[in-house]
C-alpha cells in the first residue's frame, strides 16, 4: 500500500496534526487522583479499616488488630445491644472533632486522612460495645456480679479481665464497694452507653462511675451521630467478631 506524503511526514492524511502523547506524570496523577476518589468512596460509604490502638477490646480484638466496619447496616436500622462500634470524636465523645490544626502542611495532612482514611485525621476513632440504647437502665451488680439491663442480668461471655467481685465479700454492699459495682444509669435519647470487653482496662461509658452505689452524672456516652459504623470482621489477623 502507498503511504502519502503528509503520513510520511508525520501528518495524518485528514490533514489535523498529530495529537501529542499525553506526559507520562500526568497519566500516573490522573490514575493516583481515581484511585484516591474511591478509596475515599469506599471508606466513607461501603467498608473503613480501622487499626486497634489499645487492650481494651481484648480478647475479641487485639492490639494492632485490623477491623472492618461499615456504616451500611445503620441505614436500615439503629445500632443494637451487643454490637461492636467505632466512633469518631475530638477531645471529648462530644466533640465532632479535634481542635483545629494551625500548621497548614498537618492540616492537609488531617484532610487527607478525613478524605482517604490514611494517615491521622481530624477525628479519634474508638471501638466499644453496645452495652445500652436510647431509654435503658444499666447497673451493676447483680449478686453474681452480672451488668443488669432494665432489671435483666446480661449474657457476657466474652468479657475478659473483670474487675474484681466477691458476693457477701467485696461486693456492692460492702464497704468500700467493688469497683465492679456503679449505680443504674438512664442512657438519653440520642445516645449509646458503651464498655470494652476487657473491662479492668477500658476508658469507657461508666469508667467515671465505678465503686460508687450512688447515682450522679458520672457517665458519658456515644451520640448517635457519632457512630460511624459496625465492626463485622477481622481483617488481620483475618477472622469474624463475636
Amino acid at each position: 500500500m502507498r503511504v502519502s506524503d503528509q503520513e510520511q511526514a508525520g501528518t495524518p492524511a485528514s490533514g489535523l496534526p498529530a495529537r501529542k502523547p499525553t506526559p507520562l506524570w500526568l497519566v500516573v496523577l490522573g490514575n493516583l487522583v481515581v484511585a484516591l476518589a474511591i478509596v475515599s468512596l469506599l471508606q466513607n460509604f461501603v467498608v473503613r479499616v480501622h487499626n486497634v490502638s489499645s487492650g481494651s477490646m481484648q480478647t475479641t480484638l487485639g492490639v494492632r488488630d485490623r477491623v472492618l466496619s461499615s456504616n451500611l447496616p445503620y441505614l436500615a436500622a439503629p445500632p443494637q445491644r451487643g454490637e461492636i462500634v467505632i466512633f469518631g470524636h475530638g477531645t471529648t465523645w462530644d466533640d465532632p472533632q479535634r481542635p483545629p490544626e494551625t500548621d497548614p502542611v498537618l492540616a492537609a495532612v488531617r484532610i487527607f486522612g478525613d478524605v482517604t482514611g490514611i494517615g491521622i485525621s481530624n477525628r479519634t476513632y474508638t471501638v466499644k460495645r453496645i452495652i445500652g440504647v436510647p431509654g435503658d437502665t444499666i447497673e451493676c451488680c447483680d449478686a453474681q456480679g452480672r451488668v443488669l439491663v432494665n432489671g435483666e442480668p446480661l449474657d457476657e461471655p466474652y468479657v475478659y479481665r473483670d474487675l474484681p467481685f466477691t458476693a457477701g465479700g467485696l461486693d456492692c454492699a460492702s464497704n468500700p464497694a467493688s469497683a465492679r459495682c456503679f449505680a443504674p444509669i438512664v442512657v438519653p435519647e440520642g445516645k449509646y452507653l458503651v464498655m470494652g470487653d476487657h473491662r479492668s482496662n477500658s476508658a469507657d461509658s461508666v469508667a467515671g462511675c465505678r465503686g460508687s452505689t450512688q447515682a450522679s452524672e458520672c457517665a458519658r456516652f456515644v451520640p448517635a451521630e457519632r457512630i460511624t459504623g459496625k465492626v463485622f470482621a477481622k481483617a488481620w489477623p483475618p477472622g469474624p467478631v463475636g
